[in-house]
């Protein structure tokens, strides 16, 4: 079938030009139907019993581990798995943060990591449905490209439960979780895409039509780390300000 043609094909075989692009229809659409379905799944998980509930938390993150190694076999198989699909960029890290959350006993711990989904993972998988990077190299009907909207909504789905569920309670006062949680992933990723010539966390350079093209457009290449950060820092903040205030008026109708 004609429309199956290039449903197999890394962006590598693929023609020139084929991708949808950013903000195309194709791209309003998908994530009109990722959110939505993202949505619709919170609502119908929410009417579950408990120990339901519980279930399906313990069972998205294991899920998305073979989803990730299903993806890498796929890659190894059409001959293109290399250095540029480690798990080393923020969303790919988070299914190491669910995981943690999930089952590691500890209620801190828990805590902690439950808060790093939410406030760091959720928003940075937003900006990947915004802003994907894939867009430009492969058509709608793509494994590739239908992966990467599933991936991004379950990234999106796990933290929301979470805080729905009430599993964790988000406060400014704990923003230094994901400063530290930076501070120690950022600089060895950083160094790595240094080494190898990678862009994981986009470190060397911006995604075209991103908020970090206007960054480094703005004040240039030598000060795009700073501008990175700062933006990452507003960002963080500003989650945990709306997060707050919906809670706030959450609870004074209740």
């Amino acid at each position: 079938m004609k429309m199956m043609e290039y449903f197999w094909k890394q962006q590598d075989d693929l023609p020139e030009g084929i991708g949808y692009g950013l903000f195309s229809t194709e791209h309003m659409i998908s994530i009109v139907v990722v959110l939505a379905l993202v949505v619709l799944a919170a609502i119908l998980i929410r009417r579950f019993s408990e120990d339901k509930k519980v279930r399906i938390c313990k069972a998205i993150p294991p899920i998305m581990l073979i989803l990730e190694i299903f993806k890498d076999l796929y890659l190894v198989r059409v001959g293109h798995f290399g250095i540029g699909y480690l798990p080393l960029h923020i969303c790919s890290i988070g299914i190491f943060v669910f995981l943690i959350r999930e089952y590691v006993p500890s209620v801190k711990i828990k805590g902690i990591f439950g808060e790093i989904a939410y406030i760091l993972i959720m928003p940075a998988s937003v900006c990947a449905l915004l802003f994907p990077d894939w867009a430009d190299l492969y058509p709608v009907w793509n494994f590739m490209n239908l992966y990467s909207y599933l991936w991004h909504g379950l990234l999106v789905l796990y933290p929301l439960l979470l805080k729905l569920e009430g599993k964790i309670k988000p406060t400014l006062w704990h923003i230094h979780y994901e400063i530290i949680f930076l501070l120690i992933v950022v600089p060895p990723i950083f160094l790595f895409d240094r080494a190898f010539g990678c862009n994981y966390f986009f470190v060397n350079w911006p995604l075209r039509g991103t908020p970090l093209a206007f960054i480094a457009d703005k004040f240039g290449m030598k000060y795009y780390l700073v501008g990175y950060g700062m933006l990452t820092l507003a960002v963080l903040f500003i989650v945990y300000v709306v997060t707050g205030t919906i809670d706030k008026l959450t609870a004074r109708k209740n």
